[in-house]
């Protein structure tokens, strides 16, 4: 057993939260027992999970979209429902979202790069005033290739705008629902964008852009760095660990 403030305290420093404004609140979000010997990890808070997690023994449950997002809310309907059911069973929710986009190991969109051996990384995609993503360069690779290295490491079936070229040497990546910077890839002259769900705008964007866009869903797209972080504190602390995946096409 280890003491849930020092997992706490170790994911809220190396995921950098006192530097990273966001909409979430990252790090701890529901406080229960105070002595860990199993983390479940998951992408997004929802009863259907906290529940699965609970039969599978956890003390603490570590995901990336939480419950707490900058402004009070009534402890009413689903809500309640969900903060019932950990303080229930003395269950600790921590949560981290842009901390989890943007880290240069364990993030999403780092994972997704390596997943591709895309090469000279860079800083990309800004959501108010932080960048997010990733850019990089691939070796000159056929676009079904990339779509289907892709699916195949996040367990998703991609929605794909082909408007660019076929052999593509140039990629920029910000996971879950960034389709909305797509007009920065444009303006970079990427041969393709990834990201997790697409709207309406995009399919007009990626043609009058001459783009290739990528879409692996917005649950789908953000596994990765929730198993990087486990995979991570497991080699740092003496707990058991376990991803539960509540399956989401969206």
């Amino acid at each position: 057993m280890v003491n849930c403030e020092d997992i706490i305290r170790f994911l809220d420093t190396y995921l950098n939260i006192a530097h990273i404004a966001d909409a979430s609140h990252n790090g701890l979000q529901v406080s229960g027992t105070p002595r860990v010997g199993k983390i479940v990890f998951g992408v997004s808070a929802s009863l259907e999970l906290f529940r699965k997690a609970q039969a599978a023994g956890a003390d603490l449950i570590v995901v990336h979209h939480g419950l707490l997002w900058g402004h009070e809310q009534p402890l009413t309907g689903m809500f309640r429902e969900r903060i019932a059911f950990l303080l229930k069973h003395n269950l600790n929710l921590a949560g981290y979202h842009l901390p989890l986009d943007r880290h240069p190991v364990v993030g999403h969109n780092a994972c997704l790069m390596r997943a591709l051996h895309a090469e000279q990384p860079q800083p990309f995609g800004e959501y108010h005033g932080e960048l997010i993503g990733f850019s990089g360069r691939l070796k000159p690779v056929a676009l079904p290739e990339v779509v289907s290295a892709l699916e195949a490491f996040c367990g998703a079936t991609a929605q794909v705008l082909s408007y660019g070229p076929q052999q593509v040497e140039t990629i920029g990546i910000v996971s879950g629902g960034a389709y909305s910077m797509l007009p920065q890839a444009i303006a970079q002259k990427l041969d393709v964008y990834v990201t997790g769900v697409l709207d309406e705008p995009a399919q007009e964007w990626c043609r009058e852009g001459h783009i290739n866009c990528i879409a692996l869903g917005h649950y789908n797209s953000e596994k990765p760095g929730v198993l990087a972080l486990m995979h991570l504190v497991a080699k740092q602390f003496d707990v058991q660990t376990e991803f539960i995946d509540v399956p989401n096409p969206i």
